[in-house]
């Protein structure tokens, strides 16, 4: 099923960003977390093992599995063919821009500035993550970049926490937040399922 990328972003306040390592886990992570009421699950292409674990966790029911880290048409097409149903990049180049409209998958591009911002409205995008957003400036850097540009909507990423995750949801801007501690390396399936069920609760 394809779905549009506000859709994505609106189904959970928080996206889970997954570094998989470990294949036998892949699928036991994503039934965890959906458990929780986290559905949409980013799997970052920095392992061997992503595309791999996309295909696995796709199996699972309620599942809405997508490629992160994606920097590259190529990359772009190999996640489309294990079946992300969206795709997730941590800057926004003009080659892996037009490669994901002309796809028609719902793109997520990592911006920054205010230029990332207009490279993409010219691109026909207004959804964007905002990344690394701690290190970009935090709040204040994204309160001052949505200023002019009202008509988008964001998910911060990087360097956030189940503490500061509230404080972002709460600008009528973001839609959701990106976190890596929802399934933190080494829990178990109880862990991350107590843990996602806390941060689906977020933002209400």
């Amino acid at each position: 099923m394809l779905y549009a990328i506000e859709d994505v972003m609106q189904t959970a306040p928080v996206i889970p960003v997954l570094v998989v390592d470990d294949i036998g886990h892949a699928r036991e992570v994503a039934e965890a977390l959906v458990e929780g009421g986290l559905k949409v699950l980013e799997v970052t292409l920095r392992t061997d093992s992503a595309l791999e674990a996309i295909k696995r966790m796709n199996l699972v029911p309620g599942a809405i599995v997508g490629a992160g880290t994606v920097t590259n048409p190529d990359q772009l097409h190999a996640a489309l063919d294990v079946g992300s149903e969206f795709i997730v990049s941590p800057g926004l180049t003009q080659p892996l821009g037009e490669a994901a409209v002309k796809s028609g998958i719902p793109f997520l591009p990592g911006t920054a500035t205010a230029g990332d911002i207009m490279r993409g409205l010219d691109m026909g995008l207004t959804h964007f993550k905002f990344f690394p957003a701690m290190a970009a400036g935090g709040i204040p850097a994204l309160k001052a970049l949505a200023a002019p540009f009202y008509q988008c909507a964001f998910c911060p990423t990087g360097g956030i926490a189940e503490a500061t995750a509230p404080d972002w949801l709460a600008l009528p801007f973001v839609h959701c937040v990106g976190g890596s501690w929802v399934a933190p390396k080494g829990a178990s399936p109880e862990e991350i399922t107590a843990l996602a069920r806390a941060a689906s609760g977020l933002g209400k």
